[in-house]
């Protein structure tokens, strides 16, 4: 054990890291399927159910119970859209599992969604589906969901560990399983390792790397930053969603990035460039209704032929569907906008793509477990089920399919995982110790060095790239990881220190963005929401493959593994008995 630095010791049954959709589902599952007396302990960054992105969402939850849609349907649909590249397996138990967890919300947890007239769930029109299939609560879906999630878990027997932030994954000696896992208990700065069982990551991911991004700054793509740490394979890495309408309200505003929902392009709503021309028919012939990759690419090339200098982005107008309808579908998003000095119901916002999401994760299997006994990974930390692009609405069916599938499958396992397991020294002292980092280096500007990452993402490995900017890319992202190491924290006291954390979050966000961009240098063609100039066609279908990063010592190695198409090959459409194949249309 370290003997320079003290640590306490938590030990427990379960440990759930994250407290969004996948996190809070797996706590309830978990609690509901284990033996009496099993420890569930969740641990979540910020406060239970405060924090998080499944409570940002504000579109809706796909599930395939309207009229004419079908399990079938939507799951064709979702390899479309991810073209070709999603697990197929994971693609398919997420379309069928959310049928069951979309009940399981409105009659266990509490949930109330949106009804027609004839007490039906209404569903509305996103991009790229065939289908209008996404539930939803106004336009505030996700604080509906987490708030009843969160209701649910604190009436259980579930221990909280508020604001205490996972720093590293400790492996056993031996490496072939994980003991728990260290964390930093922000209220007093002390370090804590805690052992479990079972220990699911459900951090989320969070791409704040980018100049134009949704997540609020805490989130910093920790999970995946410590399982490349752990030596865990990561795949899709270079698939970075970006949505294509972000509030732009200047650079004196966190506001600027926040996401203007898919329901406004999918009710109708016009994207005009600076001459006030409906613009996207030029890039596709769904319009405004096309993918969220597809129209991000086509805004990203408006602004960049644009030359007026009081205008970066391309504006959405709403006024022709009627300003008092608009406010009736669209409340939150009326009074967002308001607030930043925009009216959506009646005028002009101006828009920038956004990072918004990341398709890519740790290779997991469709009961989620890793490639390291006891550890589990669900919602946006795991990969494979979006391939190159997720569909809107997909995530949040994601985050709380597969939260309840990981929490039942560890509450299985621990069955014959009995024994809690004790800690690799070595990995444990080297993580506490890369923590301390900054306590020991002159005291520096960290927010001016994520900014300037951010800048870097945004032009080297954004929506869309080139080898020459991949490469200068990789280089920039390495001066700033060299310079991060070098920079240190004024204050010395561990306890509620946000300097300290804004430290930790960009060395997390240096080691993605570096992962980010080899994979996309790797990937010499064009899918989903990764372009390429100087390879733009989407290559051979049948012969997809998707990249694999793995972090060896100090390289980043990517390699890459054939798709296996388990249940439909290009070319070929599943569709229920006697439904007409022409229905189905590639997104």
């Amino acid at each position: 054990m370290p003997r320079s630095i003290e640590f306490e010791r938590h030990d427990t049954d379960i440990l759930i890291l994250g407290s969004g959709g996948a996190g809070l589902f797996a706590a309830l599952h978990a609690q509901q399927t284990a033996p009496a007396g099993t420890r569930i302990t969740i641990a979540v960054k910020g406060l239970l159910g405060k924090c998080g992105c499944t409570r940002m969402v504000q579109g809706g939850y796909n599930v395939a119970l309207g009229p004419g849609d079908s399990v079938e349907r939507h799951f064709m649909d979702t390899i479309h859209g991810g073209k070709w590249l999603p697990n197929q397996d994971m693609a398919w138990r997420l379309c069928e599992q959310a049928v069951v967890r979309v009940r399981e919300l409105e009659n266990e947890v509490g949930c109330v969604f949106d009804r027609n007239p004839d007490g039906s769930l209404h569903h509305k029109a996103f991009a790229g589906q065939t289908a209008d299939r996404t539930v939803h609560k106004g336009d505030l879906t996700g604080i509906e969901i987490i708030n009843r999630l969160m209701e649910q878990v604190l009436s259980r027997p579930v221990e909280r560990l508020q604001e205490h932030r996972a720093i590293g994954l400790i492996p056993t000696p031996d490496g072939a399983a994980l003991s728990g896992v260290l964390m930093i208990d922000m209220r007093s700065g002390a370090f804590r390792l805690v052992r479990a069982r079972a220990v699911l990551m459900a951090t989320g991911g969070g791409p704040s790397m980018y100049r134009y991004h949704t997540p609020s700054g805490e989130k910093a793509m920790d999970g995946l930053a410590m399982a490349l740490r752990l030596g865990l394979p990561l795949r899709d890495m270079e698939m970075v969603q970006f949505h294509p309408t972000g509030l732009l309200a200047g650079d004196h505003t966190r506001m600027t990035g926040t996401v203007l929902e898919e329901g406004l392009r999918g009710s109708g709503g016009y994207l005009l460039d600076h001459q006030g021309r409906r613009f996207m028919f030029d890039h596709d012939p769904r319009g405004e209704r096309a993918t969220r990759d597809v129209v991000s690419r086509g805004i990203y090339a408006e602004m960049r032929r644009n030359e007026n200098p009081d205008q970066l982005g391309v504006f959405i107008s709403m006024a022709h569907l009627g300003p008092d309808n608009v406010r009736r579908m669209f409340p939150g998003m009326v009074k967002r906008c308001a607030d930043c000095g925009f009216d959506l119901a009646g005028g002009l916002v101006e828009v920038v793509p956004t990072a918004h999401y990341f398709m890519g994760g740790v290779v997991v299997d469709p009961d989620t477990r890793s490639g390291i006994e006891g550890l589990y990974v669900a919602g946006e930390d795991a990969g494979g089920a979006h391939g190159a692009n997720r569909l809107g609405g997909n995530g949040v069916a994601n985050s709380t399919v597969y939260g309840g599938i990981a929490g039942e499958v560890m509450a299985r396992d621990i069955a014959r995982l009995r024994a809690l397991r004790e800690p690799d020294a070595a990995v444990l002292e080297a993580e506490i110790d890369r923590a301390l980092r900054p306590f020991a280096q002159p005291a520096g500007h960290v927010q001016e060095l994520r900014h300037r990452l951010q800048e870097i993402m945004w032009d080297d490995v954004g929506v869309m790239r080139t080898a020459a900017g991949l490469e200068r890319g990789i280089g920039r992202v390495a001066e700033i990881a060299g310079e991060l190491a070098g920079t240190g924290i004024a204050a010395q006291s561990r306890a509620f220190n946000p300097t300290w954390h804004d430290w930790l979050n960009l060395a997390s966000l240096t080691e993605v963005s570096e992962v980010i961009a080899r994979a996309a240098l790797a990937r010499e063609n064009s899918r989903g929401a990764h372009f390429r100039e100087d390879f733009p066609e989407p290559g051979d279908l049948d012969a997809s493959s998707f990249t694999v990063a793995r972090r060896s010592g100090d390289a980043v190695e990517v390699t890459r593994e054939p798709v296996r198409f388990t249940i439909v090959r290009p070319g070929e459409t599943i569709l229920p008995e006697g439904e007409p194949e022409t229905l189905v249309e590639n997104p």
